[in-house]
């Protein structure tokens, strides 16, 4: 009995293994003895568990948007929408593009800039830090600082500032007011003389054709009339200068309620749509109460025909914090 393992430990330790749940798949990574394979390497993170599943899902599901913008608009489908109410020519996957701030204040920039320039999104939602920090990244550069090695109080009695990580000089704000006031003069002046009826997104476009930087983010996103909105434009340094036009010359209208129209009919005459969603809070919510406006849902399994009797869309979406 006492060379025996106890009835009570076998009935709880070795128990017999059932039948994996249906469609199981083992867990299997990249082998770099085969080359890199950027495709294959991609491919291979939803057999990778953990997080690296979740980003291989991510992949198949914009692979999705890509090959059904690509499929271009069924012959039948030509007649039966309206144009693009942004004037964008029309594809048959209308991909929504969110991201924070943190994303421009990073080195993640470059890559959406390279989206925006090759014209792979259709239509972007950020935030106002967004926004300003990729013009501001044209005037003058964010530096690499240390999470723990510098006390927040003691830059900012430097003039520096802080963004996690990063150190932004006071004066690469001073330069963008000093680039942003006389625009702001300008735009004044062609809303009294010529009644020009200015929204975030008309701000942003202009912006990015003032710019002149194909550095800039936005400065792609006006060359391709790629829609950029930010119904929180006034939350950030540029909310700030605003604020101080305000004052030294004022009269400036930007007009929240075209914009929400705008972003809305992008996905009520979009024959499919994709959102690609990083990060949270304003940006998310923007893009899906817009995709709420056609079939209630983001997925198309929970299409109802009483909602929307013209059409069924397709949605593809991901969607990650950061």
């Amino acid at each position: 009995m006492e060379n025996q393992l106890p009835q009570l430990v076998s009935d709880a330790v070795l128990v017999k293994s059932g039948a994996m749940p249906e469609g199981s798949e083992t867990v299997k990574g990249y082998d770099f003895n085969n080359g890199v394979n950027y495709h294959q390497l991609l491919e291979s993170y939803k057999r990778c568990g953990f997080q690296a599943t979740n980003f291989g899902k991510a992949v198949e599901e914009i692979n999705k948007m890509i090959d059904k913008k690509m499929e271009g608009i069924p012959e039948e489908k030509k007649e039966d929408y309206y144009d693009n109410p942004c004037n964008r020519q029309r594809s048959n996957c209308t991909i929504f593009l969110g991201f924070t701030s943190n994303m421009i204040s990073t080195g993640v920039r470059e890559m959406l800039r390279y989206l925006a320039e090759h014209n792979m999104v259709d239509c972007i939602v950020t935030t106002a830090g967004g926004i300003e920090e990729d013009f501001i990244k044209c005037l003058a550069p964010t530096y690499l600082g240390d999470f723990n090695k510098y006390k927040g109080g003691d830059l900012r009695d430097r003039g520096i500032n802080r963004i996690g990580n990063l150190l932004v000089p006071n004066d690469n704000y001073c330069k963008f007011e000093d680039w942003l006031m006389p625009i702001l003069d300008k735009m004044l002046e062609e809303q009294k003389t010529e009644g020009t009826h200015w929204t975030p997104s008309k701000v942003i476009d202009r912006l990015g054709k003032e710019i002149d930087n194909p550095e800039s983010v936005y400065y792609w996103t006006h060359k391709n009339n790629i829609p950029v909105f930010c119904p929180a434009l006034t939350d950030g340094s540029l909310g700030d200068m605003i604020y101080f036009h305000s004052y030294k010359n004022p009269g400036l209208i930007i007009d929240l309620v075209e914009d929400i129209k705008r972003i809305n009919n992008q996905a009520v005459y979009a024959l499919n749509t994709g959102m690609i969603i990083i990060g949270g809070g304003v940006i998310k919510h923007h893009i899906c109460n817009a995709n709420l406006m056609v079939c209630n849902s983001a997925d198309s399994d929970k299409y109802n025909p009483q909602k929307d009797r013209r059409r069924k869309s397709s949605f593809y979406t991901t969607s990650t914090s950061c």
